[in-house]
């Protein structure tokens, strides 16, 4: 070490990784001397030191996410990592830099901030929460979560009391051991939903068993913790004191309960449907939380504990749960929750670990609690006959370690429960557990696999005197004109009526779990109905108006952007769909283009793709004419192939309405044969089709052919972009067969998940008010590859 000029230290070319930390700290030394980063007061702790620190910490962080992101890690594991780079384990093995970045002296100003971003993001937890989950648990999941939490806690409390009768540990680890074993039994409802979240399975169906059964198995854990606790005041503290803080949690209770609950009731019922919550109503609950932190502190209830109790007892979802939510989140996981991490991190090194029989102690409880857990979530699993591979995969969700372990962690650590040995084994436990079971999951859990249909669900299949189950999505109130007035040319009739499903789908927001729930009717009508309540009366009239031909059924789903087709693809799977009907990205007000959302475009994307349907996208364009009152006139355009097919199905059931007019649009070639490519038995099947078509043109005046002579992509574009004010609906196909003319449309329109003649049909150069309904057929089909084949089922490995 060599002293420099300005009374510090530095060491010669240093390098630790390929990090060169003595300029660094150099640097530093320049910048300490003129006053700028801290002084020798702590609570004179600059904010250039601060900003500096955060761009470290996120720049690491960042660093290793992108490395460990080939290897289907967490971001969790990247933040730990990040954090563990930083302290004495790695860089900080370098005291200058140490000292330099990370001030023994400051270091209490980011340790608050750390405990108060942590205390911010367990209130958003209880936020995120409906108590009422634990009410409305189902068998499945009461089953696992109990014995997902006792059967791993007595079996790690058995070897923990027979490792310390018959094996000689030090003190440090036989005090530490109990909680230990506590905190590797438990399963914490904030990790599990993060790590859902990240897998994007919060909504598949292991995905919601696992959220209800963390909640279970949490309320098993604070049950036994509270017990211990009083067990210990009990036996520790005098009958006075012990008196004093049962009564003081009673009453800290009754507040938040009585007190707390009916304001935010009553902030919300002051807040109309679709309007921001005033800034006042955040600012009165975040002065509360403080408050409700310092007043647990002072009565002896952990800060944090009581920032949860309060979070519970916010409404979740919007408009006041949301709100908070939205303000508060990314300021949380982004900027204070890193710091807590890099705290973590700094408190450990991984060279106190020194004794390797403390390591295989700590490890055997940490595998006997993991077997444990497996073991209390299969059994249950397996008796209610879920399948092995699915059973499996939710018994390694429920042992994802994170962020609550962590602060179950760092609370022992500084009440010097666990020693630093201890604390630095525990941390590679978290980090290991968690690496592991991320890709295992990944590998062996794929929802989509799910959503394999056993038969034929097509309107082409389907039978006439079948009745046709369709499930529409809705987003909006503005979605519901233009599906109601296709549906009312779909023609219901005494043979063949409409089972109709609505699922208005909505964004997760101000929830941690994902909710899909059937519709509930009130008591008495609201005066104020939300946008539901009028999506639902919508479709309610529409069944009246064709009594006894259609049978609505309305369900609600909240979930994120990026899994919201699960719920369709799911609930299209339990209904037995033959046709799923989603909004398009795109929407339409007076004939000009109003909005682009790409979150919808990606929705409508994996639906397309994983549906066990058939599909329709609906462009609306604000034209919604009533068949009853005028003539509805429909037009098909027909290339060819198995999606054309299925939309000339559609148009063929709508021409047996007396109100409907069809017109089919058959595009050839100069040699009078189709312009797409596609196998002989395709070719077949159009001319079966078309075929029927013509015989019912006979029979029916409203029903009529026309064939285009296209030779270019051109006369193609010129045909359909001029039939947008000659018709009310225009239907097409979403994939074509290989051709010359198709390749020129396809670079005309590079993106989209229409297709080509779709896209054309979409643009906002495409005249008149006709809607667009865009039809893919049913592409998954349980032992079937090609859909223009055999329907025979054989056997396939899913």
């Amino acid at each position: 070490m060599i002293a420099n000029s300005n009374g510090g230290s530095e060491m010669d070319d240093d390098q630790f990784g390929g990090f060169k930390t003595s300029y660094l700290c150099h640097f530093l030394n320049q910048i300490n001397s003129r006053g700028v980063f801290y002084h020798d007061d702590p609570l004179s702790y600059s904010v250039p030191l601060l900003l500096l620190q955060l761009s470290i910490i996120s720049i690491i962080t960042r660093v290793v996410q992108f490395l460990l992101r080939p290897f289907g890690q967490p971001f969790i594991v990247s933040q730990i990592l990040g954090g563990v780079m930083l302290g004495p384990s790695i860089l900080g093995q370098n005291v200058t830099f140490l000292e330099r970045v990370f001030p023994t002296k400051g270091r209490v100003v980011i340790d608050t901030l750390s405990i108060f971003g942590l205390m911010l993001l367990i209130f958003l937890i209880g936020v995120k929460v409906d108590p009422t989950m634990v009410l409305r648990s189902g068998k499945k999941a009461l089953a696992v979560g109990i014995l997902g939490f006792f059967i791993p806690y007595g079996l790690t409390s058995l070897v923990a009391f027979l490792l310390e009768q018959f094996s000689s540990l030090d003190s440090g680890l036989s005090k530490a051991l109990p909680h230990l074993v506590v905190m590797q039994s438990m399963t914490a409802f904030p990790v599990i939903t993060c790590f859902l979240d990240e897998l994007k399975i919060l909504n598949s169906e292991i995905g919601r068993l696992a959220s209800s059964s963390s909640i279970i198995c949490d309320v098993c854990l604070w049950f036994v913790l509270s017990i211990k606790f009083a067990v210990k005041i009990a036996k520790t503290k005098p009958l006075r004191v012990t008196i004093g803080l049962f009564l003081s949690s009673i009453f800290f209770s009754i507040f938040i309960v009585f007190g707390v609950r009916p304001a935010a009731n009553w902030a919300i019922r002051r807040t109309p449907e679709g309007k921001p919550v005033k800034e006042i109503y955040i600012f009165i609950v975040l002065v509360v939380l403080m408050a409700c932190g310092i007043a647990g502190e002072a009565i002896g209830i952990n800060a944090l504990v009581a920032s949860l109790a309060l979070g519970l007892v916010i409404p979740d979802g919007p408009p006041l749960g949301a709100a908070l939510v939205e303000r508060l989140d990314c300021f949380v996981s982004v900027l204070l929750m890193p710091l807590f991490f890099t705290i973590c991190g700094l408190h450990m090194d991984i060279f106190t670990v020194q004794l390797l029989k403390n390591v295989g102690v700590l490890q055997l409880v940490v595998f006997v609690a993991f077997f444990g857990k497996i073991m209390g979530t299969i059994l249950p699993l397996l008796f209610f006959r879920m399948p092995f591979r699915d059973a499996l995969s939710l018994a390694l969700v429920m042992n994802s370690k994170g962020i609550v372990e962590l602060a179950f962690l760092n609370d022992f650590h500084r009440s010097s429960v666990i020693t630093q040995e201890c604390y630095a084994i525990s941390i590679i436990s978290v980090v290991f557990i968690t690496g592991v079971v991320a890709p295992l999951v990944k590998a062996l859990y794929d929802p989509s696999k799910r959503y394999v249909a056993y038969k034929r669900r097509t309107l082409l299949h389907s039978r006439n005197n079948e009745e046709l189950r369709i499930l529409v999505c809705i987003h909006r109130q503005e979605n519901v004109p233009a599906v109601l007035s296709l549906l009312e040319v779909s023609n219901p009739t005494t043979d063949s009526p409409i089972n109709l499903v609505v699922l208005h789908l909505t964004k997760l927001m101000g929830r941690a779990s994902s909710v899909l729930v059937a519709h509930r009717e009130r008591d008495k009508p609201s005066l104020n109905p939300t946008q539901y309540e009028r999506i639902y009366n919508a479709f309610k009239r529409f069944e009246e108006q064709f009594q006894g031909l259609v049978m609505m059924h309305c369900y609600k789903g909240m979930s994120p952007y990026a899994t919201m087709h699960d719920d369709v693809c799911l609930l299209a799977l339990e209904k037995r769909t033959i046709l799923i009907i989603v909004p398009s990205h795109k929407q339409w007000i007076l004939g000009q283009m109003v909005e682009k959302s790409y979150a919808y475009r990606h929705l409508n994307k994996n639906v397309l793709e994983k549906a066990p349907c058939s599909v329709g996208i609906l462009i609306d364009r604000g034209n919604h004419k009533k068949s009853q009152s005028f003539l509805f006139r429909a037009a098909v355009l027909f290339f060819g192939g198995a999606d054309d097919r299925e939309a000339l199905a559609y148009a063929r059931r709508m021409a047996e309405n007396s109100n409907v007019a069809l017109t089919v649009i058959r595009f050839r070639d100069s040699n009078s044969t189709a312009i797409v490519g596609g196998t002989e038995r395709s070719k077949m099947l159009d001319a079966e089709i078309l075929g029927d078509i013509k015989l019912r043109m006979q029979m029916k005046r409203q029903i009529l052919c026309q064939e285009y002579v296209a030779t270019t992509g051109k006369d193609v574009l010129a045909i359909t972009t001029s039939m947008g004010s000659s018709y009310d609906l225009v239907m097409v196909g979403r994939r074509h067969g290989e051709s010359p003319i198709m390749s020129q449309l396809k670079r005309w329109n590079q993106s989209g998940e229409l297709g080509a003649i779709g896209e054309i049909l979409a643009a906002s150069d495409f005249r008149g008010q006709a809607s667009v309904l865009v039809v893919q057929q049913q592409t998954k089909l349980w032992g079937l590859k090609d859909p223009e084949e055999s329907t025979h089922l054989r056997r396939v490995k899913l």
